[in-house]
């Protein structure tokens, strides 16, 4: 039976974009409730309780919203705090199980790399997932902390020293591992794929989980019959926790389609 409720994206701020610009692409027909807590970003800098706690509050807010299903757009909240979505009333998708399987299927050699959030990288969700698949895999992972604050001020340039000097010192450790694929396991990073492709080179495969997540979200809905049947273009509606100029701005690169007033509005997420 077909089902025309919206998909639920949330992320502690712009980098989700990355994800729902995926799902546009390969579902252009679905409805689309996004929400950024650029109020509260980042999250991987947070701890697993306070992480816990405002995922809670994005899904209880995309809920309220009557979605069909809720997509973590967020590698720290697709780490950390995926356990507790199990009590949500419909299907999620987090990000980390999706990109491990993509990864392992690019991998040559068995040697992956994994690059996110400081909490990301301390679960260690990815590796976990990785040898679930390819037990002799061998995984490095690096935080990379200063890849959001780089993309939330709009800096991700390929041409930018700045860029460029930031992401050299970072993936010294996966050139050193010799990985041949690399999990960009932050939904900001793909925004900064031509200049982390720049550097490894391509030998390297980039795994962006907006891709994967977007074909396992596809593939659930065309299997239970839960597509939107409308043929005509899918509706978008953004939601911020702090003032929605910068998400304006920086969204028309990231999701390709220009944002104005109307289809942005701030919200109290901590009042929920």
């Amino acid at each position: 039976m077909a089902d025309s409720r919206a998909i639920g994206v949330f992320d502690s701020g712009l980098g989700g974009l990355t994800v729902t610009k995926e799902l546009v692409r390969h579902m252009p027909c679905e409805d689309i409730v996004y929400f950024g807590d650029t109020g509260r970003v980042p999250y991987g800098t947070r701890s697993r309780e306070t992480i816990k706690k405002y995922a809670a509050q994005d899904e209880k807010f995309l809920l309220k919203h009557n979605v069909k299903l809720i997509i973590a757009a967020c590698g720290t909240v697709s780490s950390v705090a995926a356990d507790s979505a199990g009590s949500l009333p419909v299907p999620f998708f987090e990000m980390v199980s999706h990109a491990a399987k993509a990864a392992v299927e690019a991998t040559k050699n068995g040697k992956i790399g994994v690059i996110g959030t400081a909490a990301t990288v301390a679960s260690g969700s990815h590796k976990r997932e990785i040898l679930k698949l390819k037990p002799d895999a061998e995984v490095t992972a690096c935080s990379c902390s200063m890849f959001v604050p780089l993309v939330e001020e709009g800096w991700y340039n390929d041409d930018d020293i700045v860029v460029k000097e930031t992401v050299r010192r970072y993936l010294q450790p996966i050139i050193k591992s010799g990985a041949d694929t690399l999990i960009l396991g932050c939904t900001h990073y793909p925004v900064l794929e031509k200049a982390i492709a720049g550097l490894l080179g391509g030998g390297v495969t980039l795994i962006n989980p907006g891709v994967a997540v977007a074909l396992a979200v596809k593939d659930y809905l065309k299997a239970n019959g839960k597509e939107k049947l409308d043929s005509t273009a899918g509706k978008h509606s953004f939601f911020v926790s702090d003032k929605p100029d910068s998400f304006k701005n920086l969204a028309s690169v990231l999701l390709g389609e220009e944002i104005d007033d109307r289809k942005v509005e701030q919200v109290d997420i901590g009042a929920l």
